[in-house]
């Protein structure tokens, strides 16, 4: 009879859901920005050790920047899908009201991601802190096109600057993040919005 044992299986790794650990994840990074969160955060919030996220995800950056694409994919985010309004006052319109019903929810961290990421980083964080600029630059090119198209179609009066207007909704838009992470509520945010629409130009014709 053969004496002959099976060994036991070691470094498995173990198994867990990608999709809900990178979903932590991004509940922390959004909490607690990209240099304000360690490994250890992730881990313990991932449910997973450094070298299962390291194997499913890379590094902490390569982790952020999933996370940052996780963030512009969810169900609420309100800016993409305004541009496919009909006229450029509901496009503004679904913007402006979906932050100030997005970035104070109290279901998620308040504010955006995106803003405070780059406003918190420093020299050793300049990657992302690029990465995270340049998201919101093709965010204002993606309106002033949109705008543009409105103001061919006469949308829009003669004198409007798209490039001008797409940068003045964008920086509404990232003090109102601001003002959501210093608490103020969705109610007081959508009268800033609402000030904002009632001087919004509209087309003559």
């Amino acid at each position: 009879m053969s004496t002959a044992t099976q060994m036991p299986c070691v470094g498995r790794p173990r198994a867990f859901d990608t999709n809900y650990a990178l979903a932590k994840a991004l509940e922390v990074f959004w909490r607690k920005g990209f240099e304000g969160t360690s490994l250890t955060d992730l881990t313990q919030a991932m449910g997973i050790n450094k070298p299962s996220l390291y194997a499913a995800f890379g590094n902490k950056e390569q982790l952020f920047l999933k996370a940052i694409e996780l963030y512009e994919q969810r169900p609420c985010a309100f800016f993409y899908p305004a541009l496919e309004q009909k006229t450029a006052y509901q496009v503004v319109e679904s913007m402006l009201l979906g932050a100030a019903s997005s970035l104070a929810d109290a279901s998620h961290p308040q504010g955006c991601l995106i803003v405070q990421g780059a406003l918190t980083c420093s020299e050793a964080g300049e990657a992302i802190k690029e990465t995270l600029i340049n998201r919101r630059r093709d965010g204002e090119q993606a309106l002033c096109e949109r705008l543009q198209r409105a103001k061919d179609e006469g949308d829009l009066p003669e004198t409007a600057d798209p490039l001008l207007l797409a940068r003045y909704i964008g920086t509404v838009l990232q003090g109102m993040a601001v003002q959501a992470t210093n608490g103020i509520c969705s109610q007081e945010l959508r009268q800033v919005a609402e000030l904002v629409l009632a001087n919004f130009p509209k087309s003559n014709r």
